[in-house]
């Protein structure tokens, strides 16, 4: 929902509110997102930028905001150095982009240019140049989009300082985002410019897409910076409908209708004039906007003032009321997985390494029986028999016969430690790919509510704390159902967002002849088509895009996605909700996208 619209509301507030203003803090509030307090206008503010995958952002909190001062990054230390102390004198958007370009000025010393600069906290910009202070720029680049979402700081020549993520060419060979580049902004897209686009023009665009098509889709694939909530705007605003389809809306009127709509929905851009609501229901997740929406009257309509405070409502309804304290909440529920997976992957190594010395034993083994083979050749004293390649040290002191009894007793032992190790290094790999799966998912958590459903999941699997021996075991508290996004036709595409859920998924909502995916080879969600009719490939690529989505891979530009009937599932008998095997699985390669790039709602 921070589309182009909300990002050019955002921009219009801050150079209102913040141009002229002083930064006076800079905290981490996480791994990727920052904090910057101004005073301005007489009044302290907290503006908040995250390139959080799941959700990223750029607004101004209400309240005074406090992080991990042991939380230190090299992005924080940077922006200590070249904005604290200084003062925001722009605010850009570039055209047609969801970025926002913060624009930072600091005196220094040519002395302290160096240093961290704390003691330069006080200074005024408008002091006199005749102490021999230099006026330096630097730039904080927000790129509010989706996946690829980034906080970077520049200097005045376009040279990157440093960045919340770093992108590195492996990554990237387009774009690489790494501290000493130059700043590339985002390739522009090869997609016709939307604004002031006559009816001729759409026509042709049009003529392209299938007259079956959605004609919001088409509006989506064809037109830079065209959100899907805007595209169903254009489409009801012109039609009516959200529903319409391309064949719909050629002829005509229609066409002019829809180049009046798209010219309504840009205005904005121009005018400045921003009505920010947020709309919601009670079996739908919440949405804002930076203008008002026809399109979706049949929500409750809340306005507000600000696009910051529509974005903290909407931040609140969707069960992120705080951003600061879900974030720092789902980073400790992962660090507390992690260092459980952590031990797990360190007892798969240790009976590894007991596999090993079994492998040892069979050796000991064949030495023993080596010894006695020859028993008639060796003589008390000697050091060593070499025979078949091996050469097989012996104990001067003892008999032949007592040194291949040696070998046995040895082999007897390893043997004995070692007799139910496959089975324990299967388990042990499970266990650790479960608490893999639960530190996936707690990762993925995009609100409170998904959060505390995997905190939950993980309450059930760790032991009692000291002085709790004997305590009952904690009930299992009941999944919630999972999202269902509908499809044109009418298909359901449910997630599961934790263990429970993907269970509930697999096992309760799907029938026999759904196609199940997931992410090949790392954790994430179970995904699951519930079909309305015959199986439609398109549907399945959109289900595997929130399959990679969903994932441990998400960041990654193309995942490998493995796709099936629910009937080739199986749960792994003994492991921990979510656990599953399958066959006769197709794999498709796709770029992870989120509900709202698919158009799924």
């Amino acid at each position: 929902m921070f589309d182009v619209l909300t990002v050019a509301a955002l921009c219009d507030e801050l150079g209102r509110r913040l141009i002229g203003g002083r930064i006076q803090r800079v905290i981490q509030l996480d791994d990727v997102s920052v904090g910057l307090e101004l005073y301005a206008d007489r009044q302290r503010v907290m503006l908040v930028a995250s390139a959080d995958r799941q959700n990223p952002r750029l607004h101004l909190s209400p309240v005074r905001l406090s992080a991990d001062p042991d939380r230190v990054t090299p992005l924080l230390l940077l922006l200590r150095k070249y904005a604290r102390g200084g003062q925001l004198v722009a605010v850009e958007q570039p055209p047609l982009e969801r970025v926002a370009r913060l624009s930072i000025a600091k005196r220094f010393w040519p002395h302290k240019r160096g240093a961290a600069s704390d003691d330069a906290e006080d200074l005024d910009l408008d002091e006199s140049d005749d102490d021999g202070a230099e006026l330096v720029y630097t730039h904080l680049i927000v790129e509010l989009m989706g996946r690829r979402s980034n906080v970077i700081l520049t200097d005045d020549d376009g040279r990157i300082l440093d960045s919340a993520r770093r992108v590195t060419p492996e990554m990237s060979r387009v774009r690489p985002v790494l501290p000493g580049r130059t700043y590339q902004p985002p390739p522009p897209q090869a997609k016709a410019d939307p604004r002031g686009l006559s009816a001729a023009a759409l026509d042709r665009m049009l003529d392209t897409d299938q007259p079956g098509d959605l004609a919001a889709a088409a509006l989506v694939r064809d037109l830079a910076a065209m959100s899907p909530q805007m595209a169903r705007e254009v489409v009801f605003q012109a039609t009516g409908q959200v529903d319409a389809t391309v064949a719909q809306v050629v002829g005509a009127e229609r066409l002019d209708a829809m180049a009046r709509a798209l010219a309504t929905v840009l205005a904005p851009l121009e005018s400045g004039q921003w009505e920010p609501s947020v709309y919601r229901w009670e079996d739908r997740p919440p949405a804002f906007a930076a203008t008002r929406q026809q399109h979706l009257a049949d929500a409750e309509e809340e306005r507000f003032d600000s696009m910051s405070r529509a974005v903290e409502r909407w931040l609140e309804l969707s069960g992120q009321a705080e951003p600061v304290r879900h974030s720092q909440r789902r980073v400790r529920l992962v660090g507390q997985i992690d260092q459980a997976r952590q031990r797990a992957e360190a007892r798969v190594h240790s009976l590894e390494e007991e596999r090993e010395r079994m492998e040892q034993g069979e050796r000991w083994r064949q030495m023993g029986e080596a010894i006695y083979a020859h028993l008639y050749e060796l003589r008390r004293g000697e050091a060593d028999l070499q025979v078949d390649g091996m050469v097989i040290p012996l104990d001067p002191t003892r008999s032949p016969s007592e040194n291949a009894q040696e070998y046995f007793e040895r082999y007897r032992k390893a043997r004995s430690a070692t007799e139910n190790l496959p089975e324990l290094i299967e388990r042990a790999r499970v266990d650790r790919d479960y608490l893999a799966q639960l530190a996936t998912l707690a990762d993925l958590s995009d609100s409170m509510e998904n959060l505390e459903q995997v905190r939950r999941e993980w309450e059930q699997l760790r032991p009692p704390r000291p002085g709790q021996a004997g305590a009952k075991p904690r009930r299992a508290a009941m999944p919630r159902r999972p999202v269902g996004y509908r499809t044109e036709r009418g298909d359901i595409i449910y997630v599961g967002r934790n263990g429970p859920q993907n269970d509930l998924v697999t096992f309760d909502i799907a029938g026999p002849d759904d196609m199940w995916l997931h992410a090949r080879g790392v954790p994430g969600s179970h995904v699951l088509v519930h079909w309305a009719g015959p199986e439609d490939e398109r549907t399945v690529e959109r289900a595997a895009a929130l399959a990679a989505h969903f994932s441990g891979a998400r960041g990654s530009t193309t995942v490998e996605v493995d796709a099936t009937q629910r009937r080739f599932v199986r749960k792994i008998k003994g492991s921990g909700p979510g656990m599953v095997t399958y066959r006769n699985e197709q794999t498709l390669s796709v770029h992870p996208r989120g509900p709202e790039e698919l158009g799924l709602h």
